[in-house]
């Protein structure tokens, strides 16, 4: 596997944290996004393949839903002592419709670049702009409300 593989999977295996919400979960589903990424023919473009690994690792998560019933989450908050603005700042993020949230969290966390956000959603680079600076324009509003 190439080095530049490597370092996309703790992104990949964020994002599937992200998704399913259990660690054991999303450990055998990064594994699994990467399995099936060196198995399959279009491994060979290198130049696509960031987008192709967030595509498979997205349905691999759909599939683990479909699979098991829902559970309830628990809230794990670190121990910190800005907790109320992590808190604050959570809630806000949580108050997001999904989309909005699994684009902060590309975009934020895993530090995705706009032009492959935009092409995982099938939009332009611009349009992805834009929509990412709504949402952050919303977030800002609801600290200063």
């Amino acid at each position: 596997m190439s080095d530049e593989l490597k370092e996309q999977y703790e992104k990949i295996f964020r994002y599937c944290f992200f998704k399913v919400h259990d660690r054991e979960a999303a450990e055998d589903i990064t594994q699994e996004t990467f399995l099936r990424f060196l198995e399959s023919p279009n491994y060979t473009d290198m130049n696509k393949e960031l987008r192709y690994l967030y595509t498979i690792a997205g349905n691999l998560c759909a599939d683990h839903f479909r699979m098991r019933p829902s559970e309830e989450l628990s809230e794990n908050i670190p121990d910190d002592n800005d907790i109320e603005e992590y808190t604050a700042l959570a809630t806000a993020i949580r108050s997001l419709p999904q989309e909005d949230r699994e684009l902060v969290v590309l975009r934020y966390i895993n530090e995705v670049p706009v032009s492959v956000l935009a092409e995982l959603y099938g939009i332009s680079r611009f349009k992805m702009g834009r929509r990412i600076k709504v949402i952050l324009d919303g977030l800002r509003k609801q600290f200063k409300g």
